[in-house]
């Protein structure tokens, strides 16, 4: 039986800041998480996107971010449980938490802090009925390290800001030697100012944009060699390509976690805006996992969040105590 003082399911952006503040209150933390390494969404989707609104960093890659996360809260020295997903809670005659994972391992708490981003989720796949035979021969539907299209002719189908970002970032960071952007739609779903840059990158000749079209066939021996696209008043033409990737976002659930007797509303666990408690006392839930009116999926608001669940963690653990928030400008930073 691992015990500890909190015990966070998660160990993406949200979680790690979460162990953070924590341990200024002198709260000891354990993570876990499905994936085999820290980071969530930012290390195993996308380690080399940059991202643009985390405060004091103009722009960070998600993977430093993550590193960064982890230096900050190594003083407070956290457990981990990584490649087991947390499968069942249950609560102790003595109002203390038991979560087991899905290889049986066992953490005990009176705290349990849910960060589980977007819980369990798998890709959106267009319908084509040969895709799954490319699956890594050329199919890809997340962007985990850009070198790896370095000279590659890529086709990426979306219109979302995902896919509007990775080709603007391989065709003016010149990895791959073609970007072909195409969308179903005659406008986009992502922020005006990067509709903007590809359709100026188009109208430059760097990014082949095809829009009121979607791809509707693959081919090529053992690995992607053609891809067929479908216009809406043109026809259907082949182009060439080394790989196919399907920006069309990712089908979240909350898997188990659906099962612990939470409320939940729209697929996400309702909390209370005073401290993003649950409906069950002493399990808090924070980050993407969580709603709320106005609720905005941002690391930012997730931080403050996380920060707001220690401050009544701390009431709870201990009642006899009174918190005095102290600034880490006056005091620092000191570990256990």
């Amino acid at each position: 039986m691992i015990k500890t003082d909190i015990i966070i399911i998660g160990a993406g952006p949200v979680g790690l800041f979460t162990i953070f503040e924590a341990g200024l209150l002198k709260l000891r933390c354990h993570l876990i998480d499905s994936l085999a390494q820290p980071g969530g969404q930012c290390s195993e989707i996308y380690p080399k996107k940059p991202i643009y609104d985390i405060p004091g960093f103009p722009s960070i890659l998600a993977g430093e971010l993550v590193d960064n996360l982890m230096k900050q809260v190594a003083p407070f020295k956290p457990g981990f449980t990584f490649g087991e997903a947390a499968m069942r809670i249950e609560k102790t005659a003595d109002d203390k938490f038991i979560v087991t994972t899905i290889k049986g391992t066992k953490h005990e708490a009176p705290i349990v802090i849910i960060a589980g981003g977007l819980g369990v989720f798998e890709p959106r796949k267009p319908p084509i009925s040969n895709i799954e035979d490319y699956e890594d021969k050329g199919v890809e539907y997340i962007i985990k390290d850009p070198a790896f299209y370095q000279d590659k002719e890529c086709v990426i189908a979306g219109g979302g800001d995902s896919a509007l970002d990775w080709a603007i970032h391989l065709t003016e960071q010149k990895i791959a030697s073609k970007v072909s952007l195409v969308h179903r739609g005659a406008s986009f779903r992502g922020h005006l100012d990067s509709v903007q840059k590809v359709i100026d990158l188009a109208d430059t000749g760097k990014i082949n944009l095809v829009t009121e079209a979607e791809v509707v066939g693959l081919s090529g021996e053992g690995k992607i060699e053609k891809i067929t696209i479908k216009h809406k008043r043109n026809g259907e033409s082949i182009v060439e390509a080394d790989h196919f990737i399907p920006l069309f976002g990712l089908k979240p659930s909350l898997g188990p976690i659906a099962d612990w007797g939470l409320e939940i509303e729209k697929n996400a666990i309702k909390v209370d805006t005073l401290d993003y408690s649950t409906n069950v006392p002493g399990i808090y839930a924070i980050g993407d996992v969580n709603t709320y009116e106005n609720k905005l999926k941002l690391i930012l608001c997730g931080f403050h969040e996380g920060t707001m669940a220690v401050q009544s963690a701390f009431a709870r653990i201990h009642p006899e105590k009174k918190n005095v928030l102290k600034y880490t400008t006056v005091n620092g930073v000191t570990g256990f």
